[in-house]
């Protein structure tokens, strides 16, 4: 399973940050493949074939394990959320924790 021609061609325009970013929301369970899609125009196949050229093949494994057995959070039409972001429930409106000093 290589990269065509057109994914490396994105992969190459990326910049570092970006690529750590991406990283860090495929490994996020509330960033959801069509949220990766809208920004940075990857669809889950190429997503997944990024993620394998970025991570170590162990964690690639990992990774590859958890959005299967979860993967219904990787996809908005599944998940049974509709809310975008997470808010502790000690997280009062301005943002400060409740019961810390």
């Amino acid at each position: 399973m290589g990269k065509s021609k057109t994914l490396s061609e994105k992969i190459e325009r990326l910049t570092p940050d970006e690529k750590d970013r991406l990283v860090r929301m495929g490994w996020e369970d509330r960033t959801s493949f069509e949220a990766i899609r809208m920004q940075f125009d990857f669809s889950p196949n190429e997503f997944v074939r990024f993620m394998r050229t970025e991570l170590a093949p162990k964690a690639f494994q990992s990774w590859r394990k958890r959005v299967h057995e979860q993967g219904h959070l990787k996809n908005e039409r599944t998940r049974g959320f509709t809310e975008m972001r997470f808010k502790c429930s000690r997280q009062s409106i301005d943002g400060i924790t409740k019961g810390k000093k």
